[in-house]
């Protein structure tokens, strides 16, 4: 593993500051404390920076020192807590109940911000790095809202990649995948109307009860019958609400639930198939329906040539035998938005099974999203090497 002494040399104060950010975590589009902590240090290791894209977003300008060169990189790290009550109780733990950094986006910034510190003192080459701290990964699609303030305009950055820890994965190690590597995440409601009536009387009503039971059985067929078997996709009913009383027949049930896909033209089939199973059901039983479909982040597909460029660079760091095959996941990521815009490469970094967690954790797994979660900080040196050694690399080429 070939670390740069700089940055270990620097771990501890890049530790302090990943617990001081997981002590005080903000939700998404409120980052205001940790945009200052992070446009603070920037600004302390003379580093230019831009505020407010994505409402709390901050971009560091790190120019390098052999010459001009229109070439440029960004780096993306997102910075935003989740709304979970944490289990954890040593003293780095979450002091806003409610609040938590459970996914590792405090992390994901020191480690960024210590590659930051590296190139304030180290910056032979040619080009241009942006450090983008993005707000808001967390159901707020913050890379969308920095893209609608302008910031490929602002900064033209050739490419931009991103990462995340993964529990699970042993630390020291990278993985990453061609093509798709998280789904699209999507969201539906159904509203059901029928007509309410006494439990003892319901032929004088129309039950939207069984509508609902047929509803989400015919849901499944659509995977099972109208996509190919090959490519993926999952319809999950998680809500059903209706009723007030044992014994009254509600006038109205509501389905609500996600759909996931790696595809966009997956997605347009599903929601059509939906759409048609829904109104069609209804109309097999004399009721009616309301049908809502939310798109909300598109599938994380990663670019080729930048995959390549991006699992050699892992491999120089760690010895190719530790960079893995990421294997695709159902769930969602916003760096999506940023893929549809730029080339670029979204990667994995191990954060091992839990064992660095120090007394006073929960009692549940490190994982993510999960209240008894820490981020390890063993990462934080290795994440911030492959930071700086990316972006050399690339205004190297």
């Amino acid at each position: 593993m070939q670390l740069i002494e700089s940055i270990l040399a620097d771990s501890a104060a890049a530790t302090a500051l990943r617990r001081d950010l997981h002590a005080h975590p903000e939700l998404c589009f409120h980052e205001t404390r940790t945009s200052d902590v992070i446009a603070n240090a920037l600004t302390e290791w003379g580093i230019p920076i831009h505020r407010g894209l994505g409402t709390t977003g901050v971009v560091g300008i790190v120019k390098g020192t052999r010459g001009e060169s229109p070439r440029a990189v960004g780096l993306r790290a997102d910075i935003d807590a989740l709304p979970i009550t944490e289990h954890n109780t040593f003293p780095h733990a979450s002091r806003h109940a409610g609040k938590m950094h459970a996914c590792g986006h405090d992390g994901h910034t020191a480690m960024l911000l210590a590659a930051a510190k590296h190139f304030s003192k180290h910056r032979d080459f040619a080009g241009t790095v942006y450090l983008v701290f993005q707000p808001a990964e967390e159901g707020g699609g913050g890379a969308r809202e920095m893209i609608k303030d302008g910031i490929f305009e602002k900064f033209p950055m050739e490419a931009i990649f991103g990462a995340h820890n993964w529990p699970g994965l042993k630390v020291g190690q990278f993985a990453v995948c061609d093509g798709p590597c998280f789904a699209s995440s999507n969201e539906f409601r159904i509203t059901i109307r029928g007509k309410g009536s006494h439990a003892a009387m319901p032929h004088l009503g129309v039950d939207p009860v069984p509508v609902a039971c047929q509803m989400v059985q015919a849901f499944q067929t659509i995977i099972s019958r109208n996509k190919r078997p090959l490519e993926a996709g999952v319809i999950s009913v998680t809500m059903i609400h209706t009723g007030e009383a044992t014994n009254v027949v509600p006038d109205s049930c509501e389905i609500q639930g996600t759909v996931r896909t790696f595809t966009v033209e997956l997605l347009d089939l599903i929601e059509r198939r939906m759409r048609d199973v829904a109104s069609h059901t209804c109309a097999a039983f004399e009721a009616t329906c309301e049908f809502e479909f939310r798109r909300n982040y598109p599938p994380t597909i990663n670019h080729d040539a930048e995959t390549a460029f991006a699992r050699q660079v892992m491999a120089d760091v760690v010895g190719p035998e530790n960079v893995q095959e990421f294997e695709p996941t159902m769930g969602a990521e916003d760096f999506s938005f940023f893929l549809q815009a730029k080339p670029g490469c979204y990667f994995v970094i191990g954060n091992g099974e839990g064992e660095h967690r120090i007394g006073g954790h929960g009692l549940g797994p490190c994982m993510l999203h999960n209240p008894s979660y820490d981020f390890n900080d063993d990462l934080i040196p290795l994440g911030a090497t492959l930071w700086v050694r990316m972006a050399e690399a690339w205004l190297a080429r």
